[in-house]
């Protein structure tokens, strides 16, 4: 039943996930990019060079055996979550930016998650008898990643009313059915994660935490306005744990290789949620939604 509900749950959750992302999503989203260069030009840089290089060495410091070395890899190249932009949303970030930012960041994952993956196994060698990603799962992470965005996008471009009203309903019905497929998974998993639970929750925290401030002060540092910056930290510090578990169930067929990312899905949310509280932008008076997206796009959860 776990394994059934892994297998064939976690993709599906995963894709509607990605389809309720694809659904709050217009080609001006990636258009807007170039409105705010500095801003996105710095995220993607924290998010894809500095944060595997962080999280690289926090592995070698925690001195992790090797298959959940290459999961927190994976979990380090996993682009932002869409829970970001609810983040953000919370705590007055600029969320037109991280819908600009989670949709730029799916499309190059697709390019650098297998690459991360590769370069970890390579480096650390879980696996005797395996390569990593060839180019056929490769294939996969596309398919899971940018086809169900991709059909959401299309859905809004010709069927904009149908969009709107599916966006509530396909939020809904991703967290309903992601809460019962991880629920099952770790059900099924129960021993090997309490067994690791132990080993991965400091490092898992750490990473966490050095995310977010990476995403918030770097931009800061940088000149970045503050709305844009706690926008910058959200989509950087919180990672898309599922879209990690999933590959390394589905695609490397690897229980323990996704476990680093299911004990950081976990405290992920108290962690990022904490330091929302200490970086808010305490003098707005109205929430930034109203500000950011246009009337009539909800915010993406």
């Amino acid at each position: 039943m776990g394994s059934a509900l892994t297998t064939i749950g976690l993709p599906v959750a995963l894709g509607i996930i990605m389809l309720g992302l694809g659904l709050s999503l217009t080609l001006a989203d990636f258009a807007r990019v170039l409105k705010q260069p500095k801003a996105v030009i710095i995220a993607l840089a924290c998010q894809l060079i500095l944060l595997p290089a962080i999280c690289f060495g926090l592995v070698l410091l925690f001195q992790l055996p090797p298959v959940l070395a290459v999961g927190m890899m994976m979990l380090a190249a996993s682009p932002g979550g869409t829970t970001a932009n609810l983040y953000s949303h919370l705590f007055r970030g600029d969320i037109a930016l991280n819908i600009s930012l989670t949709a730029v960041n799916s499309v190059i994952a697709v390019i650098t998650l297998p690459i991360i993956t590769n370069l970890a196994i390579a480096y650390f060698r879980p696996f005797d008898d395996r390569l990593g990603l060839q180019w056929a799962k490769a294939l996969e992470v596309f398919a899971i990643v940018l086809l169900p965005v991709a059909v959401g996008m299309l859905i809004r471009r010709f069927k904009p009313r149908f969009a709107d009203a599916m966006d509530k309903p396909v939020r809904i019905a991703s967290v309903v059915i992601l809460i019962v497929v991880i629920a099952g998974a770790v059900a099924s998993n129960w021993a090997l994660l309490v067994d690791n639970f132990a080993r991965l929750a400091l490092i898992t925290l750490l990473f966490c935490l050095i995310s977010l401030a990476v995403g918030f002060f770097m931009p800061r540092l940088l000149k970045v306005g503050k709305r844009q910056a706690i926008a910058s930290s959200f989509e950087i510090g919180i990672h898309n744990a599922t879209l990690a578990i999933v590959i390394a169930q589905s695609v490397l067929g690897s229980v323990e290789l996704s476990l680093p990312a299911a004990v950081y899905g976990v405290l992920m949310f108290f962690v990022a949620f904490g330091f929302g509280f200490l970086i808010r932008d305490r003098s707005a008076s109205t929430p930034t939604a109203v500000e950011t997206a246009p009337a009539d796009r909800p915010a993406v959860g």
